[in-house]
C-alpha cells in the first residue's frame, strides 16, 4: 500500500523516506535489517518543492511549463451525489411495470395479511412513506432488499426481526424487511428515511451465520458475478500497534516493544503524542537507546497509516452493470476475492448501493433448537409469532436473571439490573437494552426506582406523559427526542430528526437558532416560555445519550426468542 501521511509537514524529508523503508518492511513481512528484503533505489519518497523541480529541469527548457499545461488541459472529474440502483426486475405476471407502482401494491397487499384492518392511521402512514420513498427515487432499493430477504425465508434461512433504524418503517414491515410493527411500538420512519437529508437508505440484516453466504450467491446470481462484490477495509497503524509493528522492523526484543506498549493508555482515540504527554515513562523511552529514539520517531512518522487492506465483514455493493465501470476493484492475493478498492464510505459517495449482510450467530442458534424440538418433541414452533407477553419467561428467565447465552442480556452487570428491575414486559426489555450503555447506564437505577415506586415520576408539562410513560418520564430514546420536538415545539418530524442529530453532535450555532423556533412553537402550543425552555434543556442532556429504538426492540425481541 502507498505510504500516506495527513501529518508530513511535521516531519523531515529523510524521516519520511526512512519511514517509508519502514513501511515497504512491514508490507513485506521483512526486518530493515535483512538482506534481501525489498528496497527501491531511491531514498526520494516525497513531493519535491517548486524550486527543486526548477533546479533539476534546468538544463530542460520548457520541461515545467509543458507539464502544467498538460496537466490544466485535463477535465476530469469523479461525479458525485448521484445515485446508480440497480434496476429491480419486476416478475412478467405483475400488471405494474413501473417501480413505484409495483412496490406500492406490494407494501398494501403485505399490509393487508397482517393487519385484520387498514386503520386511516395506517392508510396515511403508509401513503406517506411510499410518497417519500418515489420523491427520493429508493423504490428499486426496497424491492431488492425485499426480494432476498424473501429468498431467505423461503429457504429456511433465519433473518432477524430488524435492525437499525429500518424498523421504524411500516413499508419495510408490510414488504416482509423487518418482523416490527413500528405502530404498535411508536417507531418513527423519519428517523430511518428524512426527507429532508436525501442520504441512500440503510437497512443492515441480520442472518443466520450458516445461510448468509447463500443470500450472497443468490444476489450475484440475479443481479450478476460482475455487479456484486463485497467491500474492501482498511487496517490502520494506531499508538499501540504501529509501535509493535515498527519494533518488529527494527529488531526490537519482543519483550522490550510490550513493555512500550503497554505504556499507552487503553483509551479510545489515543495517539502517542497524547500518549507522551500522559505517560512520563514513555516519554523517558526515546532517551534510552538509539533504536527506541527510532522506534518512537518512526511510529509517530507512521501512525494513521493504512497498514493492510482486508474484506469488511458485512457489505456487499451492487451496481447497475458492471462494478469495473463505477468503481476500481481489488483482488486479495490469499483469497482471490474480488473486493471495491473504495470503502464503505467512499462508495456512499460515488452513489452505489451498499448493503449490510450481517451474520448473527445467535439466530443460528434458536433455529437448531426449533429443528431439535421438532425432531425430539414432534412440535413445530414459528419463532415470529409468540407472545412477547408470556408472563412464565419473564417469571423463570428475566426476572430470575438466567440470562447466560441470551442475546444481549448475558453479562454479569446486566444481569444484576435484570435482578433489580424485575422486568414484566418486552417494552421493558426494549429500555433495558437502550440504557445499558455508556452514558445512559447512569438513569438506570432512577428508572428502576420509577417502575418499583420508591421514586415518583414527574413530568415537567402534561404534553410529555403520553410520550415519557412507557420509560417512567425518562428520556431514553432518540424517537422520544424527536416526539418532543414534534408534538410540543412544533417541528416536522424530518425537522425533528436534524434537530436531534444536531444536539448529540453539541452544535452550539445550530442550537441557539432551534431554542428559539422550539420556544416559538411551544408558546403556539399554549405551554408557558419557562417551561418551553425547560423542556428545551431536558432535551439537550438527554440527546446525546438516547438510543434508537428502533434498534433496541428488534433485539429485545431476540433476545426474547
Amino acid at each position: 500500500l502507498p505510504l500516506v501521511c495527513t501529518n508530513d509537514a511535521h516531519y523531515s524529508r529523510k524521516e519520511h523516506s526512512e519511514a517509508h523503508d519502514i513501511h515497504i518492511c512491514l508490507g513485506t513481512g521483512k526486518e530493515r535489517e535483512d538482506p534481501n528484503r525489498l528496497r527501491y533505489a531511491t531514498p526520494e519518497f516525497y513531493f519535491k518543492s517548486q524550486d527543486e523541480m526548477h533546479k533539476l529541469f534546468k538544463n530542460v527548457p520548457g520541461a515545467i511549463e509543458n507539464t502544467r499545461r498538460i496537466a490544466e488541459s485535463i477535465d476530469f472529474k469523479i461525479t458525485t451525489g448521484n445515485y446508480h440502483l440497480p434496476n429491480f426486475p419486476i416478475p412478467e405476471s405483475s400488471q405494474n411495470d413501473d417501480p413505484d407502482e409495483y412496490l406500492s401494491s406490494l407494501v398494501k397487499n403485505g399490509a393487508e395479511k397482517l393487519y385484520s384492518e387498514i386503520s386511516p392511521k395506517i392508510d396515511n402512514q403508509i401513503n406517506h412513506e411510499l410518497k417519500v420513498i418515489k420523491d427520493m427515487g429508493f423504490a428499486g432499493y426496497f424491492l431488492i432488499t425485499a426480494d432476498f430477504v424473501q429468498y431467505a425465508k423461503n429457504n429456511n434461512i433465519p433473518v432477524g426481526p430488524g435492525r437499525g433504524s429500518a424498523a421504524g418503517s411500516l413499508v419495510s414491515y408490510a414488504l416482509g424487511i423487518t418482523d416490527i410493527d413500528p405502530i404498535k411500538h411508536n417507531l418513527l420512519f423519519e428517523r430511518f428515511l428524512n426527507p429532508e437529508r436525501v442520504t441512500m437508505p440503510d437497512i443492515d440484516i441480520d442472518f443466520c451465520i450458516e445461510g448468509r453466504e447463500n443470500v450472497i450467491n443468490y444476489i450475484k446470481n440475479k443481479y450478476g458475478h460482475d455487479s456484486v462484490a463485497q467491500i474492501i477495509t482498511f487496517g490502520t497503524m494506531k499508538a499501540k500497534s504501529v509501535i509493535r509493528d515498527v519494533g518488529r522492523v527494527l529488531g526490537i526484543s519482543y519483550n522490550e516493544v510490550d513493555n512500550i506498549a503497554k505504556l499507552i493508555p487503553n483509551e479510545p482515540k489515543m495517539t502517542l503524542d497524547k500518549a507522551i504527554k500522559l505517560s512520563p515513562e514513555l516519554k523517558e523511552v526515546k532517551n534510552k537507546n538509539q533504536s527506541f529514539e527510532d522506534l518512537i520517531n518512526y511510529s509517530k512518522v507512521l501512525e494513521g497509516c493504512h497498514r493492510h487492506a482486508s474484506t469488511h465483514a458485512a457489505g456487499v455493493v451492487i451496481a447497475p452493470g458492471p462494478l469495473m465501470d463505477y468503481v476500481p476493484l481489488f483482488k486479495s492475493s490469499s483469497s482471490e476475492e474480488v473486493v471495491t478498492q473504495v470503502d464503505m464510505n467512499g462508495l456512499d459517495e460515488l452513489g452505489l448501493l451498499k448493503l449490510d449482510f450481517l451474520g448473527l450467530r445467535n439466530l443460528t442458534v434458536i433455529k437448531k433448537t426449533i429443528d431439535l424440538i421438532s425432531k425430539r418433541e414432534n412440535k413445530e414452533i414459528d419463532i415470529n409469532n409468540i407472545n412477547y407477553n408470556d408472563s412464565q419467561v419473564y417469571k423463570t428467565i428475566f426476572k430470575t436473571a438466567q440470562t447466560i447465552g441470551v442475546f444481549q442480556f448475558e453479562s454479569d452487570g446486566m444481569r444484576e439490573n435484570l435482578l433489580n428491575l424485575q422486568p414484566t414486559s418486552i417494552e421493558d426489555l426494549i429500555a433495558m437494552n437502550a440504557l445499558y450503555r455508556p452514558g445512559p447506564m447512569a438513569n438506570i437505577p432512577e428508572f428502576i426506582s420509577r417502575k418499583k415506586g420508591a421514586s415518583k415520576i414527574t413530568y415537567i408539562h402534561n404534553s410529555l406523559e403520553d410520550i415519557l410513560k412507557e420509560t417512567y418520564g425518562i428520556i431514553v430514546y432518540q424517537e422520544q427526542v424527536m416526539q418532543i420536538c414534534s408534538d410540543v415545539g412544533g417541528f416536522s418530524l424530518a425537522e425533528a430528526d436534524i434537530m436531534r442529530r444536531a444536539m448529540g453532535k453539541k452544535k452550539k450555532q445550530l442550537m441557539a437558532s432551534y431554542k428559539i423556533k422550539f420556544i416559538e412553537g411551544s408558546e403556539k402550543n399554549k405551554i408557558h416560555k419557562k417551561q418551553a425552555v425547560e423542556i428545551f434543556e431536558l432535551l439537550e442532556k438527554f440527546a446525546e445519550y438516547g438510543f434508537n429504538k428502533s434498534h433496541s426492540t428488534a433485539y429485545a425481541m431476540i433476545a426474547f426468542q
